[in-house]
């Protein structure tokens, strides 16, 4: 999956849950969908958190 669908999923998902449960269940969204991003960066490799920790 290329990163325009992968953007196109993520858009469709936070659309759905502003439109059905409102502005915190958008947030909630947004908050794990970035942390799941996060984590899977990590565990691909993608982003070095030690690189980060030693400024």
């Amino acid at each position: 999956m290329n990163t325009a669908t992968t953007g196109l999923g993520a858009g469709m998902a936070l659309g759905f849950a502003g439109y059905f449960g409102g502005f915190w269940a958008f947030l909630l969204v947004l908050v794990l969908g970035a942390a799941g991003l996060i984590i899977g960066l990590v565990l691909q490799g993608d982003l070095d958190l030690r690189v980060r920790r030693q400024r």
